[in-house]
């Protein structure tokens, strides 16, 4: 792989790399110390549009005389190339998001992942044929949308381009990627990998920049056809608003206040690890982190206990020396994520555990220490908002209906977790659960690429993962024909 060098990086438009209109750069910082990692381009409007132009350019030339079985093949050939450069993906991505060196070598697995599936479900997407009048056949065909947008945040650049770029690419979509300010490396080698692997020039563009210039742009752009964003709520609300007016269809994933709720018959040896490591993976910076656990009274002290004794042993540190928890990825996250502590503190909540920070970690990284924070009431803000960091709110409960009453009151539904032995109440606590997706006796699923992804209420709507990917970047045409 031709590493990214850290100096300045440029845009990916129409198969080659330039400067940018404006001229100007962004710095790109290491959050495990503070130093400047690169310079990249400070995407405008002007790019956006040059990269829309590139990709339905490709749409009406060589990607779009593409068949869908050709499609796949490319994709297949990009997930051998992730593979083969999966360490130095790695590298990338622990030095810009900060988040331990294992992480981001399974993330680069996970990228390899989403591309052998799509590449080889990108010809199984079938129409249907629908009884009708007699002296017709009616048929359905699915169509791409055109040229997507896709704008994609820091937390997990690689995993989240795979699941909708990769799907966008396999339905034969052309695609513009607006990769988040604060991380971007990644997106750009992505776009290597693509040329390397031999995508027609244009079929995907890459355009770094600040959300406010570049992603505005992408999202109000009248030839974009279709949006894809992960992030915050107010920003997904703007997004939506300016794809409105060009009454373009958006995919929202706007993150979560996930619970996992522990009952007293749960095999706990089985759950603990559940419990603390999906609420601290890549320092919390997770839509779908466990970020409420939720225990069953009886049992609560004991595992409140037993979940002290794992965070007082992790190891926080920079990316590049692996530990259990990393910096998060930038000063002004850090002084939010210490605002939430401030709160802990008025408020008075007891602390059950708080890793501890070494006195060797870089002064200019962006540390704070994981914690977690028991008997917090319902309605706190801890309880109802979304942190984005290492901090885990314990709350008990009595019985399923109290269980349900705290998971389902914020205003989030991304992911829940249900731990019990008890079969019935494994399918009513699913049934109810107001969320996207729900895990018994498991949290992740391992990833679930195969696994419809998203949520309701204020976690968005649309569906990533699995074959309702294919279908979100695809439009439904209907065809009657009489022969009679």
């Amino acid at each position: 792989m031709s590493t990214i060098p850290f100096d300045t990086t440029p845009v990916f438009i129409g198969g080659r790399w330039h400067a940018g209109d404006s001229g100007q750069t962004l710095p790109l910082m290491n959050p495990s110390d503070g130093s400047v990692l690169a310079h990249i381009a400070r995407g405008n409007a002007a790019d956006i549009d040059a990269a829309v132009r590139a990709a339905q350019s490709a749409l009406d030339g060589a990607w779009g005389a593409l068949s869908a079985t050709e499609r796949g093949r490319l994709l297949m050939k990009m997930s051998a190339l992730v593979l083969e450069q999966a360490d130095e993906l790695a590298r990338l991505e622990a030095l810009d998001v900060g988040k331990p060196l294992k992480q981001g070598r399974a993330d680069a697995v996970a990228l390899a992942r989403y591309l052998e599936f799509y590449g080889g479900a990108a010809d199984k997407v079938m129409g249907e044929t629908i009884p009708f009048a007699n002296g017709y056949t009616a048929l359905t065909l699915r169509e791409p949308h055109g040229v997507t947008g896709h704008i994609v945040p820091w937390n997990y650049p690689m995993q989240i381009i795979g699941r909708s770029v990769g799907a966008a690419l396999a339905m034969g979509n052309a695609c513009v990627l607006k990769p988040a300010e604060e991380a971007c490396l990644t997106a750009l080698a992505f776009a290597r990998i693509g040329h390397a692997a031999g995508l027609p020039a244009g079929a995907l563009n890459v355009v770094p920049g600040l959300g406010e210039e570049a992603g505005a742009a992408l999202s109000s752009h009248p030839g974009v056809r279709h949006i894809s964003f992960t992030g915050s709520v107010p920003v997904g609300a703007l997004i939506q608003a300016a794809a409105a007016k060009n009454a373009v269809p958006v995919t929202l994933e706007l993150g979560g206040k996930s619970p996992q709720i522990v009952f007293a018959d749960a095999d706990l040896d089985a759950a603990l690890p559940f419990l603390v490591n999906a609420g601290i993976q890549n320092a919390g910076q997770t839509c779908s982190a466990a970020s409420r656990i939720l225990i069953e009274r009886a049992i609560y002290d004991s595992v409140v206990q037993r979940m002290a004794e794992r965070y007082r042993a992790l190891r926080v540190g920079p990316a590049m020396d692996d530990p259990d928890v990393g910096p998060v990825i930038s000063a002004r996250q850090r002084e939010l994520v210490q605002g939430y502590l401030s709160l802990v503190r008025d408020g008075a909540l007891p602390i059950a555990a708080q890793a501890a920070l070494p006195a060797s970690l870089p002064a200019g990284g962006y540390y704070v220490p994981p914690t977690l924070v028991a008997q917090v009431p319902q309605g706190h803000r801890i309880e109802q908002e979304e942190i984005f960091g290492p901090v885990q709110a314990v709350i008990p409960f009595e019985g399923e209906a109290e269980a349900l009453a705290i998971a389902n009151g914020t205003a989030f539904g991304l992911v829940a977790g249900v731990w019990t032995r008890d079969g019935g109440r494994q399918m009513r606590m699913a049934r109810k659960l107001q969320c996207g997706q729900v895990f018994v006796n498991n949290y992740g699923a391992g990833g679930g690429i195969e696994l419809p992804f998203g949520g309701v209420k204020h976690s968005g709507h649309g569906r990533e993962k699995g074959f309702e990917a294919l279908y979100g970047f695809s439009t439904l045409k209907t065809i009657a024909l009489k022969h009679d």
